[in-house]
């Protein structure tokens, strides 16, 4: 097997920098706080699996399942929030004074 050397590593670097970048300028952009974190929480998994390709250890792996979860509860939870803080549909009432 064939080392990659420090290729994989300096890309994951480059890519965690980047992530947090695009993360603020979706932010900005879109006002919509998880569309910006998923393209965040996206590029640092991105990050981890590079990392995964120059060293892979427990640590590494541990890392990116660690990415993977912490994007699908922070997703669920933004989720859950939008729906609490809408407003409830509006009911139409029947008109009574027939």
């Amino acid at each position: 097997m064939t080392s990659l050397g420090p290729v994989p590593g300096l890309l994951a670097l480059g890519v965690s920098g980047l992530a947090l970048v695009a993360g603020v300028v979706a932010l900005a952009s879109t006002r919509r706080p998880r569309l910006a974190l998923a393209v965040f929480l996206d590029l640092l998994l991105a990050a981890g699996l590079l990392r995964l390709a120059t060293e892979p250890t427990w640590s590494s792996v541990g890392t990116a399942a660690a990415v993977v979860a912490l994007r699908r509860v922070i997703g669920a939870g933004l989720r859950a929030g939008g729906r609490a803080l809408s407003p409830p549909p509006s009911r139409t009432t029947p008109d009574r004074t027939r």
